[in-house]
């Protein structure tokens, strides 16, 4: 079930489950972890991107593992914030992967995302193109998932 009301995946997790953050990129998807207590997300890595019939596996692993209990993906809306055509494929393959996997997931704006986590690497961490390829979509991930996480915590 794809859920549009974020606090509505918060509320419907159970403690000590976790919650997967996906960046789906057209390449490779970040992945990032948050803690049980839903307070800080973390890299955890990458996939090559795939038919999703071949990625589940990976997914079910990762869910089984990690005990989530539901799924942030990451909506690349256009600057404007209109739904565009990027936009409208993460929404088909968010909704998919939320039926075939069975856990609730939501979508989250991550516009500018993998841009302010490349200016963080460039700036303070001065790291490489040829690094930042290899961290920037799990970090994007995390970041996102950072967003959503401080976006719904309980008041």
């Amino acid at each position: 079930m794809t859920l549009f009301n974020p606090h509505a995946l918060r509320n419907q997790l159970q403690p000590s489950q976790s919650v997967l953050g996906i960046d789906p990129g057209s390449k490779q998807i970040g992945l990032a972890l948050s803690d049980i207590s839903l307070m800080l997300a973390s890299p955890l890595t990458i996939v090559m991107r795939k038919k999703l019939k071949q990625m589940l596996p990976i997914f079910q692993e990762l869910c089984t593992q990690h005990a989530i209990g539901g799924i942030v993906v990451g909506l690349p809306l256009s600057l404007d914030g209109s739904f565009g055509p990027a936009a409208r494929a993460a929404h088909d393959w968010a909704k998919d992967l939320s039926e075939r996997l069975n856990i609730p997931t939501c979508l989250w704006d991550e516009r500018l995302s993998s841009s302010a986590v490349n200016r963080f690497l460039i700036q303070e961490a001065d790291m490489s193109r040829k690094k930042r390829g290899d961290v920037v979509d799990k970090m994007a991930a995390a970041y996102m998932l950072q967003g959503w996480l401080d976006a719904t915590i309980a008041s």
